[in-house]
Parts: C-alpha cells; structure tokens; sequence
C-alpha cells in the first residue's frame, strides 16, 4: 500500500464519519426536541403519539432514501450521492425551524430522513471498497462509530441548548453540516472498485430488478437482522426521556421517594449509554474481524438484552437504587454497538455490481420499518408507560442474537464483481 493510498483512505475515513455523524444527529434530533415542541403547540395528552408520528416518519422516509439514493450511487458513484444527501438532510432539518404544526413538522420532518437514507450507504460502501478485507470490519466499525457521537450531540443540543435558545434556533443551527458537501465534493476520494467498472452507467431500474432477480432472499434475510437491530435500538434511544419520567410518575403515584437531583442525573445517565456504545463499536470491529460476525452480533445483542432487562422489569428498584442505573445504561449502550458491524456485513453479502443499491435499500427498508415499531412503542406508552414498554426493545434483542446464526460466516471474504 502507498503512502497517497494510506493518505487517501484516511481522508475518505474522516469526511465519512463526519457525514454519518451529522446524519444520524439529524435523525435523532427531534427525539430529544420533542417536549418543547409539545408545550409549544399545546399537544397535551397527545404527545406521545405525535412524537412517534414524527420519529416514525422520519424513519420511514429515510427507508426510501435508502432505495432511490442506493440506486443512484451505483450509478453515478458514492461521492456524488454523498454530497446530495448531505444537502437534503441539512435542508430537511433546517426547515423544521420554521415549520407552524405537525403537517409541516412531518413533511420536513420526512425531507431530513430522506436525505439521511441515502447517506449511510454510500459512505460504508465507499469504505468497504477502499479498505482491505482483513480491516474492512474494523474500518466499518469506527465508521459507525460516528452514531453515538452524533446521538450525545442530540443529546446535548435538545436537553442543555434547547432550554436556553429554544428548538426552533437549535434546528436551524442543525443546518450547518450542508458545508461538509464542499468538503465531500473537493477532497472525497471515489470507490477504485467502481471506477474500474467504467462504462455508461447502467439503466436505474435494472439495477433493482438483479437485487430482486439474483439476491432477494438474501436482502430479505438481512433486513430481517436490520429490523429487529435498528428496533430494539430506536425504541430504547427514542424513549428514554419518557422511560425516566414513567419511572418518577409511578414513584409519585405509589408514594416512594425519587432520589434529590434525579432529574438533573439522568441527561448523565443517557450520555453513559452513548459513551458505552462508542466504546462498544471501536471493540466490534477488531472481535468481528477476529471472531467472526455472527458471534460478534449475538454477544453484543445478548448484553443488550440483559441491560433492558434491567430497566423495563427492574426500573423501580433501579430508581430507589440509582448507583445501579450505570450499569444497565452501560450493558444496552455496549451492546448497541453491533449496529457497527452491519456496514462490512452488508457489503459483504452483496457484489460491487448492486453493492450500494442492496446496502442502501436492506438497511433502510429496515430503518423505514421503524414507523411501525414506534407506532406501536407509542401505543404501549400511552397504555401501559414507557418503562413497561421497553420489554418490546428487549424481545427484538433476543431475535437478533438468534437470527444472525442463520447467515454465513462473511469475515474475510473477497468483495467481488458480480
């Protein structure tokens, strides 16, 4: 390997990640703006379903980003699609600033999780082809490490500067990345692997018709995985704000004491679970190179599993305890970071002819999925509360430690051509 080789993937590495950073703080954004918004607009007793509508449009937006960008990135190549889904979602979020009710919030709302679609795929297919095989899950890794990064970014923006600007400034702030198109557009390096195909690009629709020809079952067996990943994760993430408010509402209401600060401590337990899940990425990597994928994916599900297992049927006893809240925020935030492997996976699966149109359709198909799953976390809060609607969260997390077992053992293949 070269010197401008090594120069070029690190390049490629770092204007990656701070793409997949900014979209994923886009997409979690609202999440964590959603009560302000609330008291804004007066949305009462309807709050938890409004926020669900509006996560879950988002998500669903983002599945068919997926599909279109997919497409036009093994088309037109990764660099070019990297710069227009930048733009989108820097726009969509943006305008949320100045939206005046819940259609216009949803319709920008689906705008950034349009955008946001298109972006994943194209930057772990591009890293995908840069890197060798033997780093390729590691590469993929501290890509994705980007998520919890921007997530405590989320975190912070909606929880600390929020209160003092207001939502509406902290979403037009949340347009600045549309810059980092400049820097995708003048410096990105393109897939060698796409280049030497050459050629005039291939018809859009054909492109889709080898995915559902050659590799449905396959797509179908991966967005299975992705669903139920990206659900336990979704639902626990989105929901915590609410998860902490249940648990103090049913103390009130039974009449046991909630711990002085309580409030105040609990914006430190959320960032725990991110830290947690940012270290738990850059371990990913390195044990699925090592390891393999499929024991990767079901250790680190497991130990999600046992810390949601903990906040949905211990979070009373938890409240009383709260020194044992660190430990569960830190066993779901650690095992959250399998969400790391699905890059090299999916490249894996799937040739260079339709790699990033199968990547970007599987993944965000299974992002788009998410509506349904938060409808129905909505459902549950509204019904039951929060905290008891966790264990849905929790039975994703077993689905996914089992179902992994059932793809082939991809660490260390070849990408190949067709």
């Amino acid at each position: 390997m070269s010197v401008g080789e090594a120069a070029a993937r690190r390049r490629a590495y770092w204007i990656c990640l701070a793409g997949w950073l900014f979209d994923f703080y886009d997409l979690m954004l609202f999440a964590y703006l959603a009560g302000g918004v609330a008291r804004s607009w007066n949305w009462g007793a309807d709050a938890a379903r409004f926020k669900a509508l509006a996560v879950g449009a988002a998500l669903a937006a983002s599945g068919a980003g997926g599909i279109v960008f997919g497409g036009l990135a093994d088309r037109y190549g990764r660099k070019a699609v990297m710069t227009w889904t930048i733009l989108v979602y820097s726009l969509g979020t943006g305008l949320c600033g100045l939206s005046w009710n819940l259609a216009s919030l949803l319709v920008f709302r689906s705008l950034a999780g349009f955008g946001v679609g298109g972006e994943w795929a194209a930057g772990h297919a591009l890293l995908a082809e840069l890197y060798p095989k033997e780093e390729r899950g590691r590469a993929s890794a501290l890509l994705q490490a980007g998520e919890p990064l921007g997530v405590a970014l989320a975190v912070i923006m909606g929880l600390w500067v929020a209160p003092r600007l207001g939502w509406r400034a902290v979403f037009a702030l949340s347009a600045l990345p549309a810059a980092l198109a400049l820097l995708v557009r003048r410096d990105l390096p393109e897939s060698p692997l796409w280049l030497a195909r050459g050629g005039a690009p291939r018809p859009f629709l054909e492109l889709y018709l080898e995915v559902w020809r050659r590799h449905r079952g396959r797509a179908a067996q991966a967005w299975a995985l992705g669903t139920s990943k990206l659900a336990t994760y979704w639902i626990t993430y989105v929901w915590l704000p609410e998860y902490f408010a249940d648990l103090v509402a049913r103390a009130h209401a039974a009449g046991r004491a909630v711990p002085p600060g309580f409030a105040g401590v609990r914006l430190k337990f959320i960032l725990v679970a991110q830290g947690a899940q940012f270290l738990g990425m850059l371990g990913f990597g390195a044990l699925s190179d090592r390891a393999g994928r499929r024991p990767a994916f079901c250790a680190y599900s497991l130990l999600t599993a046992a810390g949601l297992w903990a906040l949905a049927g211990r979070g009373d006893e938890l409240l009383a305890h709260p020194q044992y809240f660190w430990a569960a925020m830190g066993a779901v935030g650690l095992g959250s970071g399998c969400t790391a492997g699905f890059g090299a996976l999916l490249a894996e699966l799937f040739p260079t002819s339709v790699r990033n149109t199968a990547m970007g359709a599987v993944y965000n198909l299974s992002r788009g999925a998410q509506f349904f799953t938060q409808a129905a976390m909505g459902a549950l809060a509204a019904g039951v509360g929060a905290a008891r609607g966790l264990w849905l969260a929790f039975a994703f997390a077993l689905f996914t430690a089992a179902w992994v077992w059932s793809f082939p053992e991809t660490r260390g293949v070849a990408l190949t051509e067709a």
